[in-house]
């Protein structure tokens, strides 16, 4: 099973921006430790912080990666195109935020990508990535439609 994360902007300073919001472990450490707990999941990971690198990430995985998880930060309140993205490729993706984007300011009140994901999950820190990991590996299906 390979399942992609993909990263947007400002997640490469994880460990060091707002680590009161974001913790103080870096998305490299803990995707090692995915990948060791995970055996059975082949992980690849991507950050950017350029909008049209995630697109094209995005459309070079979606249709042949058995999940997405994408965190597009910033864009994902923003970006049209990486919502457009989502919804071209066969690929379930599943949207994570690592903070309560609902308890923030109100524009990261609106997803983009929402719309088009399997499911989203907001507010679990790091584990949320776990969380989305689990539900490919699992098989859940998404439900609501």
């Amino acid at each position: 099973m390979k399942i992609v994360i993909i990263n947007g902007p400002n997640l490469n300073l994880l460990g060091k921006r707002e680590p009161e919001v974001y913790g103080d472990t870096t998305f490299e450490m803990y995707f090692e430790e995915l990948k060791a707990k995970y055996k059975e999941a082949e992980l690849e990971y991507f950050q950017s912080n350029i909008e049209g690198e995630i697109i094209t990430k995005i459309q070079e995985a979606g249709f042949s990666a058995d999940g997405i998880i994408l965190n597009a930060a910033a864009f994902t309140h923003t970006s049209i195109g990486i919502g457009d993205a989502v919804k071209a490729v066969s690929s379930p993706v599943a949207e994570v935020h690592i903070s309560n984007v609902y308890q923030r300011e109100s524009f990261r009140h609106e997803s983009y990508v929402s719309p088009n994901a399997c499911g989203v999950i907001v507010g679990f820190g790091l584990m949320g990535y776990e969380l989305a990991l689990l539900s490919f590996i699992k098989g859940l299906e998404p439900t609501g439609q």
